[in-house]
């Protein structure tokens, strides 16, 4: 990589002129990787005067340039050391909490979790209380303090009135991790503190399901809501998220003789590319077939009143669970298992990178074939 200093003269306004005002010139850098590469450009805040017309004038300019050659060596000194295998002393002086801002804002495209990587810096900025720290001085004692504050050791980590929950500050401290990960591959800290930091441990949470019997009562049930009803019986019937759910247009949905009906898409969770096969049964319920950019479910949305409407349509069923649409996903898998369906093809279905992340259905699953066992009328001798 190359990097010059350019000038751009600024245009001159009307007013400025009348006043005898000067033009000034801008400086800023550009980052040159190669003619096939996009290049990059950064403003320095520092300007010259065009056509200096004073002694005093022609000294700012002087020691302007000065310090924007500085700057330029130094960048250029960064990045030849980091690229040599060397940790940026430039970088690692950085503040952390802008860091891991910068580490949010990548995650704005995706809904859920960029609002929870705002309110692991919402934590994260709290427990600095005010100071900030260079990222190269993130270590173990402030990771382990970051934990504790996340457990509710700190009085002012509070939410609705109560303590964070055991998962929720795991997902939180977990969020800074992956932070520091980014940082050391770039070279920005010596060592990752994290690898010398145990972490928080999950605390199983009882995920709440519907039997097929169940879903069999709702499906007959009226619904205030209807597209969400159809909505929430696909999910069951696929495992989609409702985010893809909400997203899937008709020309997602794709059929040939040889394998029947599949969905192909993007998981707007994981940005991982599927191709699900679905039932006959779940693409029957949608009707006629529409435009290719339609979408499926038009007019489906999320919020509070929403989810009142799903609850009253689970009440008027007679189903005391207290469900919500993430529940259709869980049915989904722990209906598969149930059927005898392969943990690994049902994480596949789910679109789980990791299969540790589809064995919590497994504790579901357990527990029914305990219910199962004892179902054997006692014997008489």
């Amino acid at each position: 990589m190359k990097i010059y200093l350019q000038k751009r003269v600024g245009v001159l306004s009307k007013e400025n002129a009348e006043k005898g005002r000067p033009r000034k010139v801008s400086l800023y850098l550009m980052y040159y990787h190669g003619s096939n590469k996009k290049r990059e450009y950064e403003f320095l805040d520092l300007f010259l005067y065009h056509k200096p017309n004073s002694a005093l004038q022609k000294q700012h300019n002087k020691e302007t340039l000065l310090l924007a050659e500085s700057i330029k060596a130094q960048k250029l000194l960064d990045y030849q050391s980091t690229s040599h295998g060397f940790v940026s002393k430039v970088k690692g002086q950085i503040s952390f909490l802008k860091f891991f801002e910068s580490e949010v804002q990548k995650r704005y495209s995706s809904n859920g979790n960029y609002g929870n990587w705002q309110s692991a810096l919402k934590h994260l900025t709290a427990y600095c209380n005010g100071y900030d720290i260079p990222i190269d001085k993130v270590d173990d004692d402030f990771l382990e303090g970051f934990k504790k504050y996340l457990l509710g050791k700190n009085k002012s980590v509070k939410r609705n009135g109560g303590q964070l929950s055991q998962n929720s500050a795991l997902s939180y401290f977990n969020k800074v991790r992956a932070a520091l990960k980014e940082a050391y591959n770039c070279k920005m800290i010596r060592d990752n503190p994290v690898t010398r930091v145990k972490c928080i441990k999950e605390e199983e949470t009882h995920r709440e399901y519907l039997t097929f019997e169940e879903l069999q009562i709702l499906l007959k049930t009226e619904c205030e809501y209807p597209i969400m009803k159809s909505a929430f019986i696909f999910s069951a019937l696929t495992g989609l998220r409702f985010s893809d759910v909400q997203a899937l247009t008709w020309e997602k949905i794709n059929y040939d003789e040889l394998n029947g009906y599949s969905i192909i898409y993007t998981q707007k969770k994981t940005k991982g590319a599927e191709n699900l096969p679905v039932p006959e049964q779940a693409i029957k319920m949608l009707g006629e077939r529409k435009n290719d950019k339609d979408l499926v479910f038009d007019g489906l949305e999320y919020g509070a009143d929403k989810n009142k409407l799903l609850a009253n349509w689970v009440s008027k069923a007679g189903i005391t669970k207290h469900i919500t649409f993430h529940c259709a996903r869980h049915s989904f898998a722990t209906l598969q298992l149930t059927m005898g369906t392969d943990i690994y093809t049902v994480s596949k279905l789910l679109g789980h990178k990791n299969l540790k992340t589809t064995e919590i259905y497994g504790h579901v699953i357990s527990k029914k074939k305990i219910e199962a066992a004892s179902r054997i009328p006692e014997l008489y001798c």
